[in-house]
Formats: structure tokens, sequence, C-alpha cells
């Protein structure tokens, strides 16, 4: 186990609208605000996006498992920023809901906002963590 001690920084509020890209939305703000490490909360609504919900098996390296969101569903998701080079990498595991099913796991492509999405960006400065490829499981981890 690897540790560092931060701080919390700014907190950034930030309302998705329908049809925006949840992923690239964050990474631009990252970006821009140049939050080099920090948590983010997501509640609202989605209508699309490719998440994994596991490996196929406990083997190194990891085949993932793909699902998708085609059609509105609540989300509660939480997530963290860390750096890999010279972009902002976010890495968000959420539950997506709609009537009596529940989906989980790390989304990863195409997350779009259904109707109004709200996230809550919060910066932790006086850590110097990043992401990079780890060369066993072929992917991208947090370094500290």
């Amino acid at each position: 186990m690897n540790y560092q001690v931060g701080e919390v920084g700014r907190t950034i509020i930030i309302r998705f609208e329908d049809g925006d890209n949840i992923l690239h939305g964050l990474t631009e703000i990252a970006k821009k605000e140049d939050i080099r490490a920090g948590v983010f909360y997501l509640v609202g609504g989605m209508k699309a996006g490719r998440f994994v919900v596991g490996p196929e098996k406990e083997e190194i390296p990891p085949v993932p498992v793909w699902r998708e969101l085609k059609e509105s569903h609540e989300i509660l998701g939480l997530g963290t920023i860390f750096w890999q080079g010279d972009e902002p990498k976010m890495h968000l595991h959420g539950a997506y809901g709609k009537r009596d099913s529940v989906k989980m796991g790390c989304m990863r492509e195409n997350a779009e906002t259904f109707l109004v999405l709200e996230a809550i960006i919060m910066e932790i400065k006086g850590v110097n963590a990043v992401r990079e490829l780890d060369p066993v499981s072929k992917m991208v981890l947090l370094k500290i």
C-alpha cells in the first residue's frame, strides 16, 4: 500500500445538459482549471454509455466484460481525476438504475446525459499521484 496526504482545494459545481458527454466535459474542465488531482460526484440522468462490469476471469491482464446503457437511467457516480502525461484521466464507477433494474460498473465510453446531471469536483492539493500504463496488467493505473 502506498499513500499521500493532501488537502482539499477548489470545489467546482457543474450542470450537464441533455446530450452532453460527461467524461468529455469533466476532462475539459480538469484541463481548463488545471486540476491535477481530484474526486468527483455525479447525480442525475444518463441515456447512453459503455461500461465495464469486471474481468472475464480473475487473471492478469484482465479481459473486460462490457455492458451498455441504451436508454435513460438514473445515475449515482463517484470518480477520480489524475493525469497521464499531458491529459487528465477520469475513473468513474457508478450505479445506473431504471425501473427495478440496477447496473453497476466502470463507465468508460459515450457517457451521455439525459435531461440533467449534476457534478461536483473537489480538487486535491499537495499530492503528486499520476496514472501510468502498468506493463503487467496492461491497464492505466494510479501511481503514488
